[in-house]
């Protein structure tokens, strides 16, 4: 259910003082816990929570043979789904254009960030790689699930292990001690205008009171780098307005890239 004229006027007229209905200011982002290791069966696995929004992540590992383009890289595949239990708006089947665009965004930061080594996870070239299968599931929708499930999935990759193999046979339950190769963490921030205003961590009134978002994968390596946008919403962003919020993204990305390293030392 979309968010009632009378609520957007309220959001947009705080959001002029600089407030917020939860009484944030537009930057602050709600309380993040990260939780690693929730599930026994996956190589990976992490639970985050932003505020009352709920993410649980897997990472599963096996051997295929690799694509015919590349040759001698892993592969990587990431899948979204929303459940009824997370929020009355998702239904059970097969998943919607929400969830296809989530676990795609997430997929773009990945690949474009590097984060995950590809090459090393060849076993033998043109034969034999491991494909890391990335899983999200919502379990409950309080708002921004593209960055909560982006954390959620970077904190099972840092702790996902390669399972034991046999041959060409992976030993499912036989977890070994050996990290998947990663680079720079990829940090996820997704900014939504409502009316002019800019914020942070939206509610699901925030959400759908927004006319316009713009979702930013970064890293903070040697220097801070930008590897991928992602807009969506029915008004358009002006240039002013994207070099604004890409300036504003990698100071708010750092401190929350900070505040991610320091849950998962």
């Amino acid at each position: 259910m979309d968010v009632s004229e009378l609520t957007r006027k309220r959001i947009e007229e705080l959001l002029k003082d600089g407030k917020r209905m939860d009484e944030r200011k537009p930057l602050e982002l709600r309380p993040l816990s990260i939780e690693l290791g929730v599930s026994k069966k996956a190589e990976g696995s992490a639970r985050v929570k932003f505020g009352d929004t709920e993410v649980i992540a897997g990472a599963k590992l096996n051997v295929i043979e690799p694509f015919t383009d590349t040759p001698d890289n892993g592969a990587l595949m990431v899948v979204a789904e929303f459940w009824p239990l997370a929020s009355e708006k998702f239904e059970m089947g097969p998943p919607d254009i929400q969830a296809i665009e989530l676990a795609r965004i997430i997929d773009r930061s990945i690949r474009e960030s590097e984060f995950i080594d590809l090459k090393k996870l060849c076993i033998k070239k043109g034969e034999l790689v491991w494909a890391v299968f990335l899983d999200i599931y919502p379990i409950n929708d309080a708002g921004n699930l593209i960055d909560a499930s982006a954390i959620a999935v970077m904190a099972a990759l840092q702790s996902a292990v390669f399972p034991s193999i046999k041959g060409d046979k992976v030993q499912y339950g036989e977890f070994t001690t050996k990290k998947v190769p990663l680079k720079d963490m990829p940090v996820v921030l997704t900014f939504y205008r409502i009316g002019k205003e800019f914020i942070l961590d939206p509610t699901t009134s925030e959400e759908e009171a927004s006319n316009s978002r713009l979702t930013i994968a970064m890293t903070f390596g040697k220097e801070p780098y930008i590897h991928a946008l992602q807009k969506a919403g029915d008004e358009p962003l002006s240039e002013e307005e994207i070099l604004k919020v890409l300036s504003t993204a990698l100071k708010e990305g750092k401190k929350i890239f900070e505040k991610i390293k320091s849950q998962l030392k």
